[in-house]
């Protein structure tokens, strides 16, 4: 399952759409086994933001298949403090578990009919403008979206048309004090055409709508992919970076020493720019125990 599919499960079945029957025989052993190894692995690290700085996060569309309340079970196990990627339906019932949401979904979500094209502006402008209040009142500070495939559009002419699009929506998150943050995705495998590909067009962006309430979610599996030299972008990027996101390349999977990407030299880097946000494992977990692997993933993203 691709992430567009498991995020447009999940929208279904907050907003009481029929969901897609799954396709796994017995989601109860393969996605909720005991999280006794887990624990284990998260007992001796130490998550003191006041330390460490950055917040663990996980994206709800990852472990679409098991119940939202499994979920949260296990990140107050992991001492992981944010489910994201969710719908206020949802948002509601990780804030009654005491977990937070660092970046709501947009609804109706699309990855490809973003604001680089005119034709979509009205329809977006009044989607955002009220989603906006409902976040405020859920106390959500993060609200992603997205630029849309090019279509036949120029980098700069997308990039001129963001930011005419982005303008009153990013005035209406000033005035309530939300961030909107377009991520970063590649065009080069997971999706193709995507015009947010390299972290100096979004750059440009963000020095174009010239607001600190616009910044990038800067998605480190997908900018290896586009253009690697991660630590050094994230080093001369930072100020613009709102959240990051994880996965291993190449496969987007496990973040462990079977891919490309030094994951502890990455979260170093992370914290010395002064980072306080949150970094959300967005891996697709292919061990026979999905939550190990979380597991696993907190501990290495974590700094003593």
């Amino acid at each position: 399952m691709d992430r567009k599919k498991a995020i447009k499960r999940i929208l279904a079945s907050a907003f009481g759409v029929p969901a897609v029957k799954e396709t796994i025989s017995d989601v109860s052993d393969a996605l909720q086994p005991s999280t006794r190894n887990a624990k284990t692995l998260a007992d001796g690290v130490s998550l003191k933001a006041s330390e460490q700085g950055y917040k663990h996060s996980v994206c709800r569309w990852t472990y679409s298949a098991v119940p939202l309340e499994k979920l949260c079970e296990v990140a107050i196990e992991l001492n992981i403090d944010s489910i994201e990627l969710l719908n206020p339906p949802d948002i509601k019932k990780i804030q009654q578990r005491g977990l937070t949401c660092a970046v709501a979904n947009s609804v109706p979500l699309s990855l490809t009919e973003g604001f680089n094209n005119p034709n979509y502006h009205a329809k977006l402008q009044k989607d955002y403008s009220q989603l906006i209040p409902v976040l405020v009142d859920l106390g959500i500070q993060n609200l992603i979206c997205f630029s849309g495939n090019r279509q036949g559009i120029g980098d700069q002419q997308g990039m001129e048309q963001c930011a005419i699009g982005l303008d009153p929506i990013v005035t209406l998150a000033q005035k309530h004090g939300i961030t909107l943050v377009m991520e970063l995705l590649n065009s080069k495998v997971d999706h193709k055409d995507y015009q947010c590909d390299h972290t100096a067009w979004g750059v440009g962006l963000c020095e174009k709508i010239g607001s600190d309430n616009f910044k990038l979610l800067y998605d480190i599996y997908h900018m290896q992919v586009m253009e690697g030299d991660i630590i050094a972008t994230i080093q001369k990027y930072h100020p613009y970076i709102a959240h990051y996101h994880t996965a291993g390349v190449p496969g987007r999977n496990e973040i462990d020493q079977s891919q490309e990407l030094n994951y502890p030299a990455i979260m170093r880097a992370i914290q010395e720019t002064g980072f306080k946000g949150h970094v959300a494992q967005e891996f697709i977990p292919t061990a026979e125990n999905k939550f190990d692997s979380l597991a696993k993933a907190i501990e290495l993203c974590t700094l003593s």
